[in-house]
């Protein structure tokens, strides 16, 4: 498949990425030492809902908009906070129907001394990603392949911090350099957590991602999908998922709490489902 931020910016999918970016950062943010965050296919780094791509698929509709309704419980409002302010930030200062992509998320997150790399291989998109990182020191943007960027900038001087791979899924053997990717990157900065975004098309193609980094010996795999039940009829994406590569010891705990809600609020048919799954937690 091909997956363009632009036409499905802030739906379902994008919901569950950056909640769970926003879970990443505050836990790295919970300690003192300054982390970087390498971000493999950055887009365009903010998104207007209402341009003409966006307009062309209208999934915002069933994504950011559903959380705009009302407030979910308060257990799962307090882990949503960072997230909510993250979108308000961008509302305030570029209007009601902008939406942050991940490099703003980011951004929104880190404190002075955190440092983002974002790598953005398309001419006009990478463009709109300088725009909206801005005069901003802490960041970084570079026109260059996203594969790599991951290779040239593991490990980081910092030795903590995040790699979130997003790619477009444009080639027919995406999860396949997914898998040698992440699992090459590890190798060389086996401490990094690594947040990897997938689509969920083939199933079987998603087992044998997880069963290759399962098999490569990586320790430490939390399992995160939700499935909206789309309708077939509807065209689309349906399911999504994250691979969490050496997750903060909380996100399993947390995600146990927010998925549900979000699975319930952002469901299109009558079984939505969603997944939790730690894979050999002890490492």
């Amino acid at each position: 498949m091909n997956y363009r931020h632009g036409f499905h910016a802030a739906n379902f999918a994008d919901i569950l990425k950056h909640v769970v970016l926003m879970r990443i950062l505050t836990h790295l943010n919970a300690k003192d030492k300054p982390y970087r965050v390498i971000d493999t296919h950055a887009g365009a780094g903010r998104y207007d809902l209402g341009s003409d791509e966006a307009l062309r698929t209208h999934e915002w509709r069933d994504g950011v908009a559903r959380l705009d309704q009302a407030p979910l419980a308060p257990a799962v409002e307090t882990l949503l906070v960072p997230w909510r302010k993250a979108v308000a930030a961008a509302r305030a200062l570029y209007g009601a129907t902008s939406y942050p992509g991940s490099p703003w998320f980011c951004r929104q997150a880190m404190r002075d001394d955190d440092r983002l790399i974002a790598a953005e291989l398309h001419e006009g998109t990478y463009s709109k990603l300088v725009q909206a990182i801005g005069r901003d020191a802490r960041c970084k943007a570079l026109a260059i392949d996203g594969w790599t960027a991951l290779g040239a900038n593991v490990p980081p001087k910092e030795r903590r911090g995040l790699v979130l791979i997003d790619p477009p899924f444009e080639e027919k053997d995406e999860f396949e350099t997914l898998a040698r990717a992440l699992i090459a990157a590890w190798r060389k900065w086996p401490t990094g957590i690594y947040a990897l975004w997938y689509p969920i098309k083939d199933r079987r193609a998603v087992d044998h991602l997880i069963e290759a980094i399962d098999e490569a010996g990586i320790g430490r795999l939390l399992r995160l999908e939700i499935d909206v039940d789309r309708p077939e009829a509807a065209g689309g994406l349906s399911a999504t998922g994250l691979l969490v590569v050496n997750p903060p010891w909380l996100l399993m705990q947390e995600a146990e709490i927010l998925l549900p809600a979000l699975c319930e609020r952002l469901a299109q048919g009558p079984r939505p489902r969603y997944r939790c799954e730690a894979i050999r937690p002890d490492g």
